[in-house]
């Protein structure tokens, strides 16, 4: 039981307000010397487990990027863009880049995930194509947009990318069911896979078509007036 006392040590330093940083390694390190570690071992422990997952780090470089695309214009192209298509509404623009998404998924091909396509792209011009009719877009459809887009992006890419034969989705199928005595078959197991996706992809479409026709009600009645 007093191994779990990093868990203890997590609850009363984010209860308390104290550094986030420091309450984590603090309790890795309680935890580890409890459990009979050295400290030699706890600190290969964290720095192995720092190298291994050091792609993580990545997606701090994109914030940056994305900041300085969008004071240069990019939310505003992405929403002139939208501006072009007639009937455009939040949802068609989101079911239209799910569909585009899991067959990129299908091939692996990654486009920057929620912060670095979702957030700069896909909700301009969603959001666009509400306020390019003239009409001013409520904080909390703002909000559902966002959700929107975002559960497009995190539901098409997790489906999707097991469409791929050596993707990684399908290769820890394969690595955690084999040692229990369970021949996994690449090719079948993306078959497999198929009407999931699919089933996956339509009902995520149909739920923002039916969210997008609740929200349009209301700018249209706007319109009428």
């Amino acid at each position: 039981m007093i191994r779990l006392i990093g868990v203890l040590i997590i609850i009363v330093g984010f209860a308390l307000g104290l550094d986030a940083i420091g309450i984590v390694m603090g309790a890795g390190l309680v935890t580890g010397l409890v459990g009979g570690m050295s400290i030699n071992d706890i600190l290969t422990t964290l720095g192995g487990t720092f190298v291994a997952s050091r792609y993580i780090a990545l997606f701090l470089i994109t914030l940056p990027v994305i900041a300085v695309l969008e004071r240069n214009g990019l939310k505003q192209s992405a929403a002139n863009f939208i501006a072009k298509i007639k009937n455009a509404t939040p949802g068609k623009v989101i079911i239209s880049y799910g569909f585009v998404r899991i067959i990129l998924a299908a091939f692996n091909v990654s486009v920057g995930g929620v912060a670095g396509f979702v957030r700069p792209i896909v909700y301009p011009m969603a959001t666009g194509s509400i306020e390019n009719e003239g009409h001013k877009l409520d904080e909390k459809d703002a909000d559902e947009i966002k959700g929107l887009a975002s559960s497009s992006e995190n539901v098409t890419w997790f489906f999707g990318q097991v469409l791929f034969i050596a993707g990684a989705g399908i290769l820890l199928v394969k690595s955690t069911l084999e040692p229990l005595g369970y021949s996994i078959d690449p090719l079948q197991a993306v078959k497999a896979e198929i009407p999931v996706a699919i089933s996956a992809l339509v009902l995520s479409s149909l739920y923002t078509y039916f969210k997008d026709r609740k929200m349009m009600k209301k700018y249209t009645k706007v319109s009428k007036k």
